[in-house]
């Protein structure tokens, strides 16, 4: 019992020293917070499936543990969901040229593209369930508009297995990192000559992108000052108060909580919201948003079945490789037509593929702010998006959402 009530503290304490370690080390920057959240879960597994320290089924403490992984699961998103919108500015598009609405429209349908062929050319006989690779499809969908958030979303849309979202994330962060480092470290040139277009996004000059990424994404510094504080707790409970709505509206319609429903309503309403000022105001709802984030990826990659890992599930990592390559192929191809510039081109699909807090660093290797505002832009929409998007995958795969 000692073990499984250390392991329930471990949920909210492993979460703050990423945190702490973000702050402090440009190393932990680079890495991004969900990455190293993700690899304290995974090392948690696999020193579990070594040393065997936490309850198995039947032992005292693993009924606990189970459920409170559960409820942390069920409950850590959706209240992310609308904390992590708030801060959105939708309206950044009237500081945007159509080029940007071409990098968004290509990127999604790229990706859109590469899912559904990869999903027929990858789903074979022997994979252990049809129905789970379906799910694998859906959470993918997710995780390229939008990054992490729309990922858990989906995967507790549909049910899916803790062990295969923690597969997919996992294979999806081995396959994603290379690209990511491969941008930064000068890779883009290759895509200027590709697309030697001329910038046409407006955007002004003076424009940090050091300060848009320290105002808006991830500065974590000040989130216990009282004042900060007291608003930060403003916004929790008003993102509470849209759980409630999803969930009344959830039993009102098909008569039980249902998540389709349930996600569907909560990122709507914060969507309505954020285009309030004083909603869009409220300090540090972002970083509470990825707090639980965090908690709900130790929490995921802590369950994590080393010993499950087989044919099916390389499977899912050439399914992933393959959707990643096409769609970069096809978002160039559509790009090139629309005559977009390759540094747009950068910004644009890092940002739905991997979340808006991405694009500064790129902004700043690219050494071009004017993609700045565009490459934001595209990744909010990619969080508006993402669960929509899946939410329609699903049910052209004819998975149950109700």
């Amino acid at each position: 019992m000692v073990s499984t009530y250390l392991m329930i503290a471990g949920y909210f304490i492993f979460p703050v020293l990423i945190i702490l370690l973000f702050n402090k080390y440009k190393w932990a920057q680079k890495i991004g917070t969900v990455i190293l959240a993700y690899a304290v879960g995974i090392i948690i597994a696999l020193l579990n499936t070594a040393f065997g320290f936490l309850p198995s089924a039947g032992e005292g403490g693993a009924e606990l543990l189970t459920s409170v992984q559960k409820n942390l699961m069920s409950v850590c998103v959706p209240l992310a969901i609308p904390l992590m919108l708030f801060n959105s500015d939708f309206k950044l598009w009237t500081k945007s040229l159509p080029k940007t609405l071409a990098v968004l429209i290509g990127g999604v349908l790229s990706v859109a593209i590469a899912l559904v062929a990869g999903y027929y050319i990858f789903r074979t006989k022997d994979f252990e369930s049809a129905e789970e690779f379906k799910k694998v499809a859906v959470m993918m969908t997710g995780i390229y508009t939008g990054g992490t958030l729309n990922f858990a979303a989906l995967g507790e849309m549909v049910h899916a297995d803790p062990n295969t979202i923690s597969i997919t994330l996992a294979f999806e962060e081995i396959v994603t990192l290379p690209f990511i480092i491969f941008i930064l470290a000068g890779g883009y040139k290759l895509f200027r000559k590709f697309l030697p277009f001329k910038d046409e996004t407006s955007v002004d000059d003076d424009v940090d992108p050091k300060a848009i990424s320290e105002g808006t994404f991830e500065n974590y510094r000040g989130m216990l000052k009282a004042k900060t504080f007291g608003k930060m707790m403003l916004g929790l409970l008003l993102s509470i108060a849209m759980l409630g709505v999803g969930v009344g509206l959830s039993i009102l319609i098909v008569g039980k909580i249902n998540e389709l429903v349930v996600i569907l309503t909560i990122t709507t309403l914060a969507i309505i919201a954020s285009f309030s000022k004083k909603v869009r105001e409220l300090p540090k709802t972002f970083e509470l948003g990825m707090f639980f984030i965090l908690i709900f990826s130790v929490v995921v990659a802590s369950m994590f079945d080393l010993t499950k890992i087989d044919s099916s599930s390389l499977t899912i990592m050439w399914y992933i490789l393959f959707v990643m390559v096409t769609s970069i192929v096809l978002h160039l191809l559509f790009c090139r037509a629309a005559k977009v510039s390759g540094d747009l081109f950068s910004v644009g699909h890092i940002s739905l593929l991997c979340s808006p807090p991405f694009v500064p660093p790129v902004v700043e290797a690219l050494g071009n702010k004017k993609v700045l505002i565009s490459g934001i832009a595209i990744g909010l929409v990619g969080y508006a998006l993402g669960t929509y998007l899946g939410s329609l995958f699903a049910t052209l795969l004819g998975l149950p959402l109700f």
